[in-house]
């Protein structure tokens, strides 16, 4: 094959080769840059809108397969969805099957690249569409460098992008186009006719390129200047689908075993539609005897049309397959489970983890924001589960909770470390100004919460001592110490509901509540020394007590602090 290459191309104008070959490479190279643009500031700009749509995952099936498409074609990236999903599955937050139809939704997405680009190629009597919208790039530019605010800046990269993509495209086209006027090159394109082979040729150089959208217009610009034929193009962007599985993968490798799962649904659902397209490609050729093919039929459908012939196959492939395949998501979960087993070691269910962060998010900045929020707003839980743990044991001297609350607490301090790493990575990436000034107060935030598990411990320690002295707290005290403990647990509702939907009104709330905590701890103070003096408690009880007392008063103070951080950025 290779010395027919070689001979087949002898006499070919050797500088025009080179240079065709070097434009290729900076079409792609351009390509690939517009995308990550669009992508980057689309996601800024959108992360709000982005974070509330995948925080909709549903048990519909349908609700899952719009989530994964609309993200995909707003994002530009297939591979980014289906790395975030797989994040999602390895911190635990979202099922196989939520997690397989957001897939097979980003596949559809994808689509919309193919057709911008088969927008792009049109118009030849007149000024191209191509040139037209190459030209958003400097006016993208322009906006991004004269721009103050970051909305502008950010809608700015959005259009320097889209145009970049058209400048690559046209790179590309070029490429091609000088490639079509060499016979040999056509002559030796065109013996790779094999269905088979051109998949297989596509797949790789997507998994090489890391992206089907490069691919997919590829295959567009070839077809589109002659070089191969639609039906070639066709085959090499049915390849693209698989290959485009090579991201997936990689994510999945060193993940928990449904994040493994999760890739191989991705390449598993790709093969699948694939094969069921080649096999009706197949029963067509050999039914009509050759005369029917894809590319007869999308040629009939869209006359003098190349470009919007192979976006349209692209389109209605992606569709189709998941028209067909979503019926059988539940059995394409079961086979690769059976695939992928669960290992059968013991995993102690006590051991700290992170229960929404997980490094795979870090390929989209505002959800692993959101997710940062989430597994902040869970240590808060825990904190506050512990403090009122604490008041359970020294109430009742009853330590049967001991090792719940041992637990917590290393939970705690195990998040406190990994979260306030995860922010740091986070803050690298680029962010919208209110997701970096929210990341900026979660460092604080982390740290009041890990106090509160600090006083937890202490509270905890005050209950060993008092019983070592077989001692306890009076009725009159236990009253005290359960009344303070229902005002703080009225303060964390309105303080969680203030930093969870960025409520003002609720920080207001839990300002008041806050102040009855400090005259109640305050009286709590002035009755402990009224019961000193009759005689109803030791000094060594009064001791505990008024510890207690204040460090109930810090714990509410701290949590105030979480609920006051939104007056950066609400």
């Amino acid at each position: 094959m290779i010395n027919n290459i070689i001979s087949s191309t002898q006499g070919i104008n050797a500088t025009m080769i080179a240079t065709s070959i070097l434009m290729l490479i900076a079409g792609i190279g351009v390509f690939l840059i517009a995308c990550k643009l669009m992508s980057s500031n689309l996601e800024a700009l959108g992360s709000n809108k982005l974070k509330a749509l995948f925080a909709k995952t549903s048990k519909s099936k349908l609700v899952g397969v719009g989530i994964g498409t609309v993200a995909t074609a707003a994002i530009q990236s297939s591979g980014a969805t289906t790395v975030m999903v797989i994040g999602f599955v390895n911190a635990g937050i979202m099922t196989l099957t939520q997690a397989a139809t957001i897939i097979f939704g980003a596949n559809i997405g994808t689509t919309v690249t193919g057709q911008i680009v088969a927008l792009g190629l049109f118009g030849s009597n007149t000024i191209s569409a191509t040139v037209i919208f190459a030209s958003f790039a400097g006016i993208g530019a322009f906006i991004t460098l004269f721009a103050k605010k970051e909305f502008a800046k950010k809608l700015g990269g959005i259009l320097a992008g889209f145009g970049m993509l058209f400048v690559g495209l046209n790179m590309m086209n070029g490429s091609m186009t000088e490639f079509a006027e060499l016979e040999q090159v056509k002559t030796v394109l065109a013996a790779v006719s094999n269905p088979l082979l051109l998949v297989l040729i596509g797949a790789v150089l997507t998994a090489i390129i890391q992206s089907s959208s490069v691919m997919t217009s590829l295959a567009i610009s070839m077809v589109f200047s002659g070089l191969i034929s639609l039906d070639q193009g066709i085959y090499l962007t049915m390849g693209s689908n698989i290959g485009s599985c090579m991201v997936a993968i990689i994510a999945g490798i060193g993940s928990s075993t449904n994040a493994k799962r999760s890739a191989l649904i991705h390449l598993v659902f790709n093969i699948l539609g694939v094969a069921i397209f080649m096999l009706i490609g197949m029963i067509m050729r050999e039914a009509s005897h050759k005369a029917v093919t894809f590319g007869t039929l999308f040629a009939k459908m869209f006359p003098n049309a190349l470009n919007t012939q192979m976006a349209m196959f692209h389109t209605i492939f992606n569709v189709a397959t998941v028209i067909l395949i979503l019926p059988f998501t539940n059995l394409l979960v079961k086979l690769v489970s059976k695939i992928i087993p669960e290992k059968k070691q013991p995993q102690d269910k006590n051991a700290p983890r992170m229960y929404y962060i997980d490094e795979h998010l870090l390929k989209t900045p505002p959800i692993a924001v959101q997710q940062t929020k989430n597994e902040i707003v869970n240590m808060a839980e825990l904190a506050m589960h512990n403090f009122s743990l604490s008041c359970d044991i020294i109430c009742n001297i009853d330590f049967s909770k001991a090792e719940n609350f041992k637990n917590n607490e290393n939970q705690l301090n195990f998040l406190n470390k990994e979260i306030v790493k995860f922010i740091i990575k986070v803050s690298k990436l680029e962010l919208s100004d209110r997701d970096r000034s929210y990341l900026s107060s979660a460092f604080h935030t982390i740290t009041d919460l890990e106090r509160v598990g600090d006083y937890a411990e202490n509270i905890v320690e005050y209950a060993e001592k008092l019983k070592s002295a077989d001692e306890k707290f009076s009725k009159e005290a236990v009253t005290e110490i359960r009344k303070m403990q229902s005002l703080i647990e009225d303060l964390y509702q309105k303080v969680m509901k203030a930093y969870v939907n960025n409520d003002v009104s609720s920080l207001k709330e839990a300002d008041e509540i806050e102040e009855q905590i400090d005259d109640f701890t305050e009286l709590m103070q002035v009755r402990h020394i009224n019961r000193l003096d009759m005689g109803v408690c030791t000094s060594d009880i009064g001791v505990q007590y008024m510890s207690l007392a204040s460090n109930a008063e810090r714990v509410a103070d701290h949590f105030m602090n979480v609920a006051k951080t939104i007056e950066e950025y609400a």
